[in-house]
């Protein structure tokens, strides 16, 4: 399936350019037909961004489960386990976040 790229950075999939652009509505003829290297490379930064929202998703998940180890506080070694865990899921969710960041910068989102 062919990319088309508007003016504003939006990305349309089809076999022909769409009439006007959803994001900025920008008429058809702005939108630049993308090679099939940049296609590939935008279909792959789809996946590998998605990929990192998970992440993120996850480190929430691990974050609230953290957050009701600690509130429960059954002994010392349960709390430490949940404290350093609640640690390392903020961490992680920062990396994606970070690393979504840099895509976006490289217009790598698509």
């Amino acid at each position: 399936m062919k990319k088309w790229k508007c003016v504003c950075g939006y990305t349309h999939d089809g076999n022909d350019v769409c009439e006007i652009c959803p994001k900025c509505g920008a008429a058809g003829s702005v939108f630049t037909e993308l090679g099939e290297t940049e296609a590939i490379l935008i279909e792959r930064s789809r996946n590998t961004n998605a990929l990192h929202a998970q992440l993120v998703d996850l480190a929430r998940q691990i974050e609230r489960i953290c957050e009701a180890g600690i509130k429960d506080a059954l002994d010392p070694g349960c709390v430490d386990v949940f404290e350093k865990s609640l640690k390392a899921s903020y961490i992680q969710m920062k990396l994606s976040m970070t690393e979504m960041q840099g895509h976006m910068g490289k217009g790598k989102w698509g």
